[in-house]
């Protein structure tokens, strides 16, 4: 079972891209030359009892005060590559997204209005000065996106089983070029479908108009989120490191759930199916990873 934390896990995933220091310009480059030599880095672990402590403060504070110096530091093919943390932006960004994930009396008693409008206002402003802004790492509450699982292959799954002083981990890392490769293979097979405008090659056998409309549906909201995951990846440095992490996922099942995981490589078979025109091979994809992702899902209405 998870190792037992000071701190309540929320539980969120993560995609981050890590970038070379060249695609960096100065100043950044050589402060973030010099931080990834530091002897002691700092952790997700860390990053998180920090924003958790942010919201003990009454009233909580949404949005930090300074934007965050630190980041993730991680090599491919010898060379460093870093993920700011960048934690003033994303935390902007997760306050415009609260309204959708909780209802108002909910969000009201934790993040009062007054804080979030002003939250709101300092954004306005700090985007004028800053247009062309984007995070390095990306959250999802209570599940991983399917259109992020779309990045990796089945072989970059790294698991770690909970030990002795271990946390269990779960994540996949690949280069920037494979995922772009992915995203174009998969938005390729699926536009292909939505062109056809038939439901046997899709993610379901439905037998009539409705089930396949709902299909359809359902197909065309995929495309939308591989067109803005792509989109977002084409903003970073094309040697990049991409990683989905499952960050405090793990700590909602026993070990066999996660063991046993192997959503990537479920999504990968089903595009695979979709482009061979073989619609019960998606289908069976598909279901498992929905059935897998349920359990998940449940605990989030658990008492």
């Amino acid at each position: 079972m998870a190792q037992a934390s000071s701190v309540i896990v929320p539980y969120v995933s993560y995609l981050r891209v890590y970038e070379p220091l060249a695609a960096f310009p100065e100043p950044e480059r050589g402060h973030w030359a010099g931080y990834a030599r530091r002897e002691h880095l700092p952790t997700a672990q860390d990053e998180l009892r920090r924003s958790l402590a942010d919201l003990l403060p009454t009233p909580p504070v949404a949005v930090p005060v300074h934007e965050s110096g630190d980041a993730f530091v991680a090599e491919l093919d010898g060379v460093v590559c870093v993920c700011p943390w960048r934690t003033r932006l994303r935390g902007w960004l997760a306050v415009q997204e609260l309204p959708e994930l909780f209802p108002e009396p909910l969000l009201d008693a934790a993040l009062p209005p007054v804080v979030r409008r002003q939250a709101a206002a300092d954004f306005g402003r700090w985007l004028e000065r800053n247009p062309d802004a984007r995070p390095w790492i990306r959250s999802a509450v209570w599940h991983v996106p399917v259109s992020w699982f779309a990045l990796f292959a089945g072989e970059e799954r790294t698991y770690t089983k909970a030990g002795d002083g271990v946390a269990p981990a779960l994540s996949y890392r690949t280069p920037m070029v494979q995922a772009r490769r992915r995203v174009a293979r998969a938005l390729k097979a699926l536009r292909e479908l939505l062109g056809d405008g038939r439901g046997d090659g899709g993610a379901g056998d439905g037998d009539d108009e409705g089930d396949e409309g709902v299909e359809m549906l359902l197909i065309g909201g995929l495309v939308d989120r591989l067109v803005d995951v792509g989109r977002w990846l084409e903003e970073f440095h094309p040697r990049s490191l991409v990683e989905l992490d499952y960050g405090g996922l793990v700590h909602t099942l026993p070990d066999e759930h996660f063991a046993e995981d192997v959503s990537a490589a479920d999504v990968a078979e089903g595009i695979a199916a979709l482009r061979a025109g073989d619609g019960a091979g998606a289908s069976e994809a598909y279901a498992r990873l929905m059935e897998r992702w349920r359990t998940v899902r449940e605990r989030q209405f658990a008492s």
